[in-house]
This record gives structure tokens, C-alpha cells and sequence, in this order.
């Protein structure tokens, strides 16, 4: 892990792949209570292909860095943090590949400034006024206070709790590393600051906020890939095809058998589409809404679980 020094403060993240790609660079964007480590597979794999990635950790209880008490950690502060990590990093005609509560963060980016981003890949994420979605709102109101959250974490050291259906265990499809998971929860259990950046995050949630931001992403004209796991429990596909329309220039990918973690359900499936909407053009004004396409059985392998390193 590297680090960079922006305005809210020191910000580990993730590089993979060559400094000399011509390929456009990609930046990965996780979701709440995870961190960079979600796309260790699929950045590997675009790392083969020439592609360079940065994935950070962001201050959303996976990090281990903790930032100051005075910055923004709302939604569209943290959506400003991405910003300005891209820009200190010097990244031009960025590839924007978010998941969970990451693809909120991106829409905002959209909605704001995306001078820098030359197109998007959401995955299963949250959208409109579903931010989160139940149940998973319960776990965002007892995070808003960093004692309880901790309290929840802690809970969470025994392995069954971590991967039970209403934790980890019910965002992936394949079994879990116990290791990664445990990498998670480790800052929010050993650092008050973490806890404190995480549950501020939690506090400022707005779904109207996000709601409003749907109404403007038809201004948003590069090209965009949504790419949703069809087995979610949490994100159903039609989320995701009302995702996909919002957009001036999307196209709906259905991943077979995939839910919310498709980095670590379909990494290869999901590196795939992130090289090809890569060398996609945006759509001219008038042209027909692209239609929705699944992501064919010869696409992705089947294969044992992956476990991150």
C-alpha cells in the first residue's frame, strides 16, 4: 500500500498494473465497512492486460488511517475526497468503477465534478432513495453512534457472525476468506478514530440526497456499464435497470449467479467489461438507449473461491 497527502488528509491506497499503460487508468470506489482490498482480484487481472488501477481505502471503517474530526464525511464530501484523489494523483479520462456504497459516492461524482472521469462501471450498488436498502439500514442506524458500532464489530470477531447472511456472508456468493473479513473489522475494533469517521459517514446518509442526484444523471453523457449480480439480496436486478436508464449512455450487464461483492463473485467477468466499456466512444446525442445484455456463461469461469491477498 502507497500513501498521498490530499486536503482532508493521508489516504492509503492499492496501485496494479504498469506506470507506462496507455490503456486508460481505472480507480476503484468500495462501500461501507470493506476497503481496497475488495478489488485485489480484478485489478490483478486488468494488471495482466496492461491497465493500471489505483484502489484507495476511503474512510468508511476499512481504513486504517483515520482522518480529522473537521472534515466533510458525507456522502458528497467523501464523493470530493475521490476527487481529489484522483487530481493529486494526476489522472486524466479515469475509468470509475464503484460497488455497495461506493456506487452512491460515484453518483455524486457525476452530479458534481467529472472533469477527470471518462466513464463509469457501477456494479450492485446503492441508488435513488435505496441508500441503503433494508435491512441493511438497520446496521447504518446503529453505526451512527461510534459506541454501539463498536459494540456491533465486536460481535463480528467470531467468524459465523461476519459471514452470516445479514453480515458479509450475504453480499457474496462464494465462501469468504475469514482473513480479509477479519481485515475489515480490525481499524473500527482498534482505533476510536476509525470508528468516529465511519459513524459521522453513517450519520450524514440522506436518501433524498441521492434521489435528487438520480434526477440529474441523464446529464452525465460518457459512456457508463452497469453491471449487477442477478442473485443480490440486497439490490434486486430492477434497481439496476432503472439504474442503467437514469444514464444518457448506459448499457445493463446481468451477471448470472453473482450478488452485491461481484469483485469477488466474477472478478474476471467484472475486469472484462471494465477493458471494454474502457474503449467504448460516448454516445452521440439522439442515438438509441443501448439495450440490456447478459454477460454470456463463455465470459467468466467457474472456479473455487478466490482469496484476496
Amino acid at each position: 500500500m502507497a500513501t498521498i497527502d490530499i486536503p482532508e488528509g493521508r489516504v492509503e491506497y492499492r496501485a496494479a498494473g504498469p506506470d507506462n499503460s496507455t490503456a486508460p487508468p481505472v480507480v476503484f470506489v468500495h462501500g461501507l465497512l470493506v476497503n481496497a482490498e475488495l478489488w485485489t482480484r480484478v485489478a490483478d487481472t486488468l494488471a495482466d492486460r496492461g491497465i493500471r488501477s489505483y484502489a484507495p481505502d476511503l474512510p468508511l471503517g476499512g481504513h486504517r488511517i483515520a482522518l480529522p474530526e473537521s472534515i466533510d464525511l458525507s456522502p458528497q464530501g467523501i464523493a470530493q475526497l475521490i476527487i481529489n484523489f484522483i487530481t493529486a494523483l494526476g489522472l486524466t479520462d479515469v475509468t470509475l468503477v464503484a460497488n455497495d456504497t461506493g456506487g452512491a459516492l460515484t453518483q455524486f461524482i457525476a452530479d458534481a465534478d467529472h472533469s477527470r472521469i471518462g466513464r463509469l462501471v457501477l456494479t450492485n450498488c446503492d441508488a435513488f432513495d435505496q441508500f441503503p436498502p433494508a435491512p441493511l439500514g438497520m446496521l447504518v442506524k446503529i453505526g451512527r453512534d461510534p459506541g454501539r458500532l463498536r459494540a456491533l464489530m465486536t460481535s463480528a470477531k467470531l467468524r459465523f457472525m461476519r459471514h452470516s447472511v445479514l453480515a458479509f456472508g450475504g453480499l457474496a456468493r462464494d465462501p469468504l476468506d475469514p482473513e480479509l473479513t477479519r481485515r475489515w473489522i480490525t481499524p473500527l475494533l482498534s482505533d476510536a478514530n476509525v470508528r468516529r469517521n465511519a459513524a459521522d459517514f453513517m450519520r450524514l446518509i440522506d436518501p433524498q440526497a441521492l434521489l435528487d442526484v438520480s434526477t440529474r444523471l441523464h446529464r452525465f453523457a460518457k459512456p457508463v456499464r452497469v453491471v449487477w449480480g442477478d442473485a443480490d439480496r440486497f439490490f434486486p436486478v430492477s434497481l439496476g435497470r432503472r439504474l442503467s436508464a437514469a444514464f444518457a449512455d448506459a448499457t445493463f450487464v446481468e451477471i448470472p449467479t453473482a450478488r452485491t461483492f461481484i469483485p469477488l463473485d466474477e472478478p474476471v467477468g467484472l475486469a472484462d467489461e471494465i477493458q471494454d466499456v474502457s474503449r467504448a466512444a460516448p454516445r452521440q446525442a439522439g442515438a438509441a438507449h443501448p439495450e440490456a445484455r447478459p454477460l454470456s456463461g463463455g465470459d467468466t469461469p467457474a472456479g473455487s473461491p478466490h482469496v484476496p491477498s
